[in-house]
């Protein structure tokens, strides 16, 4: 379905068609109506399918702009989401009176609370900041009609919950909540439980769990010729844009000191850096002045970059989910893209279980590891029947001991 089949403003169908939005994909033709009626909604979405627009068009038309009050309230994880977030209100809003605003922690708090007294009809925030002004007396729900939480999931992992559960008891009067996640822990399901009413629930997570336009490569190699491969591949690859993922902040640095010399449009990111340095690299990197980033997962869960062809994890995913959503950032809304993961012996039993899990065709630089295992599994098999084949904890040689 198109944008221009719905009843949708003119203002904001110009600007949709200038941001390129032409065709509605699954989650926004799925979710626009039950929004648009005002009924709550918990909906599992995949990482790029257009969720964050998806909340905003309905949104932008609820708003009453005659009203000096939030009216639309959107909770985020993190600083980045926030940005990113009240960028695509702006854009799809341009060409009305709405005021979108975000607030979140590393910002000057002096220039938040003007602008929070003076005019705010939508107010995007991360927890920690909006409790802030809630026990300051900052800010007033008492005209929300819509709340959001984006990137439920994430909200909860680190630990948000009682924070969540209290800012939605601020709501007093009737309203509408809107729940989006990737996943469907017990957590959320306690949060949907508690904070939404009669629910519409849908899902649109594939069994693939990750889009189909991404190819998953991997290399299995020795941890001291990560480096040396790392160059070889970035220097051999069409790169429009990549995203190199490490498991911490040392490892960000050091890897980002490493291989500088090499590359001139590289950055690098993590929640160790100033709010002001966080958001000028991301600003820098949406706008293509960066070529390769390096980043802890600050900027692995809904920040959407569009030109990403390329994502790479330096330190193996802590856990399927992990990978998803470091991988989902290219390959977004039907593009083509391609994830490489560098591999270690240590890894192998959990690689298994994510291309089991996943649903993941996997494509090999070099040796597969994997396919030596089963080669050796198949044979044994053959010789002692259907008991399957256990590996022996020495390996090869302790079982001909």
């Amino acid at each position: 379905m198109k944008f221009s089949e719905l009843d949708i403003p003119s203002s904001i169908l110009g600007a949709l068609k200038k941001m390129g939005y032409d065709e509605m994909t699954p989650v926004q033709e799925t979710t626009y109506p039950i929004i648009s009626a005002g009924q709550d909604l918990c909906a599992l979405a995949e990482t790029g399918s257009g969720k964050t627009a998806a909340c905003v068009i309905p949104l932008i038309q609820k708003v009453d702009t005659e009203l000096n009050a939030i009216q639309g309230l959107v909770i985020v994880p993190t600083r980045e989401l926030c940005i990113q977030y009240v960028a695509e209100i702006h854009k799809i809003a341009a060409k009305t009176r709405i005021v979108p605003f975000a607030v979140y922690g590393g910002f000057d708090k002096e220039i938040e609370m003007a602008q929070l007294k003076h005019e705010v009809h939508i107010l995007v925030a991360t927890p920690g900041r909006l409790l802030d002004y809630l026990y300051g007396g900052v800010i007033s729900f008492s005209h929300v009609k819509c709340a959001i939480l984006d990137e439920a999931d994430e909200l909860l992992k680190v630990g948000f919950l009682e924070d969540i559960e209290f800012i939605m008891s601020c709501i007093l009067h009737k309203h509408q909540t809107l729940l989006f996640s990737a996943t469907m822990p017990d957590d959320i399901k306690t949060l949907a439980h508690d904070c939404l009413h009669d629910p519409q629930h849908i899902s649109l997570i594939t069994e693939r769990s990750a889009p189909e336009s991404i190819e998953h490569y991997f290399a299995y190699l020795h941890p001291k010729h990560k480096q040396t491969e790392l160059i070889k591949y970035l220097k051999g690859e069409e790169v429009e844009q990549m995203l190199i993922f490490c498991n911490a902040r040392h490892m960000v640095d050091k890897l980002f000191n490493d291989i500088r010399k090499d590359f001139e449009d590289i950055e690098f990111m993590h929640a160790g850096l100033s709010q002001e340095k966080r958001s000028a690299i991301f600003r820098r990197f949406k706008q293509r002045k960066v070529r390769y980033l390096i980043a802890s997962d600050v900027a692995g869960r809904g920040l959407d970059f569009s030109h990403i062809s390329h994502v790479i994890n330096w330190n193996y995913p802590r856990g399927s989910e992990q990978y998803t959503h470091r991988t989902g950032r290219t390959g977004r809304m039907g593009k083509k893209g391609k994830a490489l993961t560098f591999v270690t012996k240590n890894d192998l039993t959990s690689l298994r279980d994510l291309i089991r899990k996943k649903k993941i065709t996997p494509y090999w630089i070099g040796e597969d590891p994997l396919k030596v295992n089963r080669t050796h599994q198949k044979r044994n098999t053959r010789r002692k029947g259907k008991r399957p084949f256990r590996k022996h904890p020495a390996g090869e040689k302790g079982r001909q001991k």
